[in-house]
C-alpha cells in the first residue's frame, strides 16, 4: 500500500482550516479521505512546511497576512518536478483574478464560499492516481 496524499492548506482563517479539514475527513472519494492534510496560517509557515516534506496538492488562500499566495505559486512555479499541484483559493470571483493565478502558476482555482462537493472534486481532480 502506498503512503497517503499529502495536502497543504494554506489558510489564515481557524474556521476556514476546520471546514476544510472536515468536509475532506467525510469525503465519500478514499484517496481525498485518506489524505494527510497538513496546515499553514501564513506563507511563512507555509515555506517552512514545504522545506521540510512533500506535499502532492496545496489549496493557497491568496489573501494572507504576510502577503500574497500568488507569490508562493510563482516560487513552486520555477521547481523541478515533481512539483505540486496548486488550486488557488479565493473570495474574489473576478475573471482577472482568475486567470492572475493561472498565470503565477496555480492548477485551477476554487472560489469561496464553495459548496463541499466542489471542494472534494477538485481535490480529487489534483491528487495523483
Amino acid at each position: 500500500m502506498s503512503a497517503p496524499h499529502r495536502i497543504l492548506l494554506v489558510e489564515d482563517e481557524e474556521l476556514n482550516r476546520m471546514l476544510v479539514k472536515a468536509v475532506l475527513a467525510r469525503a465519500d472519494i478514499a484517496t481525498v479521505r485518506e489524505a494527510e492534510l497538513v496546515d499553514a496560517e501564513s506563507l511563512a509557515a507555509a515555506r517552512s512546511r514545504l522545506a521540510t516534506g512533500r506535499f502532492d496538492l496545496i489549496l493557497l488562500d491568496l489573501n494572507l497576512p504576510d502577503g500574497n499566495g500568488l507569490s508562493l505559486a510563482r516560487e513552486l512555479a520555477g521547481h523541478s518536478p515533481p512539483k505540486p499541484h496548486v488550486v488557488a483559493v479565493t473570495a474574489s470571483v473576478l475573471p482577472q483574478d482568475q486567470k492572475a493565478a493561472l498565470d503565477a502558476g496555480c492548477d485551477d482555482f476554487l472560489d469561496k464560499p464553495y459548496a463541499a462537493a466542489d471542494l472534494v472534486a477538485t481535490v480529487a481532480r489534483h491528487l495523483p492516481s
